[in-house]
């Protein structure tokens, strides 16, 4: 599963369970992250035992963006069975931040800086 844009890509490996997001998403609200939060959610519903978010290569994510992840991680936090990894760049300022926020609404997240 993939969505490919020209300032940004969300892929998604079914083999690994790994969600990789790359590019500048600077969309507008919930409505403009509409595909992007039901890829997520379609992920969320499979229940795979492990999810890796990997956003390394994402340069730049707006609040819109973030409130769709953290609801994200909510919905994967609920369902009690997945565990979740999220991966970052030290070198995307914004990223220890805002990354660090959704290890407080899902303690037992696994956050990885690189």
């Amino acid at each position: 599963m993939e969505i490919k844009t020209e300032n940004y890509n969300v892929k998604y490996d079914e083999t690994s369970h790994n969600i990789i997001f790359d590019g500048s998403l600077r969309l507008n609200g919930s409505t403009e992250y509409a595909s992007i939060s039901e890829l997520l959610e379609n992920i969320a519903q499979q229940e795979p035992e492990k999810i890796i978010l990997d956003l390394k290569a994402l340069s730049f994510l707006n609040s819109s963006g973030i409130s769709i992840l953290s609801k994200f991680v909510i919905n994967v936090r609920n369902r009690k069975n997945i565990q979740m990894v999220v991966i970052g760049a030290k070198k995307n300022p914004w990223q220890s931040k805002s990354l660090k926020n959704l290890q407080r609404l899902m303690p037992s997240l696994k956050l990885e800086l690189e």
